[in-house]
């Protein structure tokens, strides 16, 4: 796990993807099923905070920093951001007396400082002319640029935010020992206070919910406390910067909406968009305000029930409350005597982009997803990108994983279910033929003998009667016993076979000389004259590691079957095609026969089930054959349509081996 400032909490995380399609920089990927932040990529904008429906997300904690090591020194300052009233909407005007009680000497507002660098903007905008110039006081957006956007970075406007004016203002106004805390709505002012360009100034930050976590901690009632003032220096329109245009406002920067040299950007969407435009050129306005929030008081961090209009109108009216009885002489007096305060910063590029992979990598990614053409890509967006080219792209650049697309997911799942199923039906099936065999085996030896006995006794009555010249009714009797005696013979040599599977001699043999020569001693027989046997060997060699004698049962056994399917059909045909796909042979049997019904198609496999005539089947030979094939680590498959006929599939690996 990353140690960053938005960190994942493992437990908490449920695989839903929201973060991911709510992260502006592409910072997190999914690592054993968890969505975790990659620290390196991360601008702590605090939408995936936000978007977290779990609660799956942490922050980088400032509380024991605060009362552990700040408060006890008794030179602790706290510095309010003026989204504050959206915070603490009922008592707002108690929250200084809250935050001394807890411990700290001074408690001022953070607007003061965005009054100190609002006059940097203006004269800022003069000396820069030829460019377009982007405020700065947003470290998800500075920190956005640096790393995702180089060439916009000389763009970025060289002055630091209201919290480190405010920071170095109380530095050099109160001394350098004095610890300052900034406490906000804002994930990226942690981000922001331990960068090296402006290191020294704060000391810690808190969020407005980690200063109500405190407040819990140390049993403060703030709705009991008096009500009281912030200390100096106090703000004047500052106050504003919470809110939509408030850095113009302050700044004194025309914001008429006709005014096309002005841009005002919130949103998360929106900011990616304005950066791009301006990194391609195509922008010409001369100055651009973004946040990542819509104003601060939808900050990540603002810990407030209230929607986006109460908030706002919680922050005016504590500005309106304050305007009438605030002095501005002392205001200006304060400005004034803070002009050698050094409110200038540099940015450079701290690059994270990956390069984009080339179309036949993303064609790559693309097919192990299912995803061959355009109809097949869905962009649903249930991977947290908003289309499927987009997250292959992700997974070229390492930032998401194969895992993350839903309908690819369905997909496999469902082929693993039917595989599941196949594996199961063919368990069950091989254990029915086990036991089966095992009795059948019993079974077999001991009818043999008695068997044996009764053909041999009916054989040697029957030549005494022909040596009598008595053939009579007797002989007639004798010849019946003999033939259904040799019957049962056929019967008990199949349960033998049957019994015996489990055993391979494996020799290496040409499978179409095997098809070839049976269908060949078909056609020789005079009982099958009137049926056609067409063969279709699209193989230019067809060598396999197989039994020949059980490889032989089986098509004799299928040939037969479609044989005896053509007693009542007018067109007798039988065509058999061998064909080769990856490393299996594939033979098709079909006949144009009375075909199976579909009731019976799921039962044709099972041991003594026949809907042969009486004394013409005995249930076992697509037993027989189903298990040779299953020895040989294929398949046999079929498919029928009653009175046009069937086809029986026998699919047989090169080399069970290895399968």
């Amino acid at each position: 796990m990353s140690n960053g400032i938005v960190t994942t909490i493992g437990q908490k995380c449920k695989r839903c993807y929201s973060c991911i399609r709510e992260c502006p920089a592409i910072a997190i990927r999914v690592v054993n099923g968890q969505a975790v932040v990659m620290e390196e990529r991360c601008i702590c904008c605090g939408h995936c905070v936000k978007v977290c429906s779990q609660q799956a997300k942490r922050i980088l904690c400032d509380i024991d920093l605060v009362l552990h090591d700040i408060l006890p020194t008794g030179n602790a300052i706290a510095i309010i951001a003026p989204s504050f009233p959206a915070s603490f909407p009922e008592n707002y005007n108690k929250l200084a007396s809250a935050l001394k009680k807890i411990g700290f000497s001074l408690v001022t507002e953070a607007a003061f400082g965005a009054d100190l660098v609002s006059k940097n903007y203006s004269d800022y905008v003069k000396d820069n002319q030829n460019k377009t110039i982007i405020s700065s006081p947003c470290p998800a957006v500075y920190s956005f640029i640096e790393k995702y956007f180089e060439e916009v970075v000389p763009n970025l406007a060289e002055i630091v935010s209201p919290m480190i004016a405010m920071g170095r203002y109380l530095k050099q106004n109160f001394g350098k020992n004095k610890k300052v805390v900034f406490i906000g709505p804002c994930v990226a002012k942690k981000y922001e206070y331990i960068d090296e360009e402006v290191a020294n100034a704060i000391d810690a930050v808190l969020t407005f919910k980690e200063l109500k976590e405190i407040f819990n901690q140390l049993k403060i009632d703030i709705d009991e406390l008096e009500k009281s003032e912030f200390d100096p220096p106090h703000a004047y329109l500052g106050k504003a910067y919470s809110l939509a245009g408030g850095l113009i406002k302050t700044s004194n920067i025309s914001n008429d909406i006709l005014q096309k040299e002005i841009i005002v950007v919130e949103g998360n969407s929106k900011v990616s968009e304005i950066i791009e435009e301006i990194a391609n050129g195509k922008l010409k306005s001369k100055f651009v305000d973004i946040l990542f929030c819509e104003g601060c008081i939808t900050g990540p961090a603002i810990d407030s029930n209230l929607n986006y209009y109460s908030r706002r109108e919680k922050v005016i009216n504590y500005i309106n409350d304050n305007i009438n009885t605030f002095d501005k002489q002392e205001w200006k007096s304060n400005l004034f005597n803070s002009r050698d305060i050094d409110l200038t910063r540099k940015f450079k590029a701290k690059t994270k982009r990956r390069p984009m992979p080339n179309e036949e990598e993303i064609k790559n990614i693309l097919a192990q997803t299912n995803k061959y053409n355009l109809n097949d890509e869905l962009n649903c967006g249930s991977c947290g990108y908003k289309s499927c080219r987009d997250y292959a792209i992700a997974i070229a650049k390492g930032l998401a994983e194969e895992e993350m697309c839903l309908p690819f997911l369905i997909d496999k799942l469902e082929y693993a279910y039917k595989e599941l199923k196949e594996t199961q039906e063919q368990l069950h099936s091989a254990e029915k033929l086990a036991s089966i065999g095992q009795l059948a085996a019993g079974v077999a030896h001991e009818i043999n003998n008695p068997l044996g006995s009764i053909m041999l006794y009916a054989s040697m009555m029957k030549r005494k009667l022909e040596k009598t010249n008595c053939e009579g009714q007797n002989a007639d009797d004798l010849k019946l016993i003999i033939e259904e005696a040799n019957r049962c013979k056929n019967i008990v040599s199949n349960l033998l076979n049957f019994a015996r599977q489990g055993k391979l001699r494996l020799v290496n043999l040409n499978l179409s000389e095997i098809v070839s020569g049976i269908t060949k001693t078909f056609k020789l027989n005079p009982e099958y004259s009137q049926i056609t046997f067409n063969i279709n060997d699209n193989c230019e060699e067809s060598f396999i590691n197989g039994d020949i004698d059980q490889l032989k049962q089986v098509f004799i056994n299928l040939i037969i079957n479609g044989c005896e399917a053509l007693e009542q059909s007018e067109l007798k045909l039988i065509n058999i095609n061998i064909n080769k796909k990856d490393e299996s042979f594939i033979i098709d049997i079909t006949d144009t026969g009375c075909g199976i019904p579909q009731e019976n198609i799921n039962k044709i496999f099972t041991p003594f089930f026949t809907t042969k005539k009486m004394g013409k089947g005995t249930g076992l030979g697509l037993a027989i054959t189903y298990g040779i094939i299953k020895m040989h680590k294929g398949d046999l498959k079929v498919k029928s349509i009653e009175k046009k006929g069937t086809t029986f599939t026998v699919v047989i690996p090169t080399n069970i081996l290895t399968n």
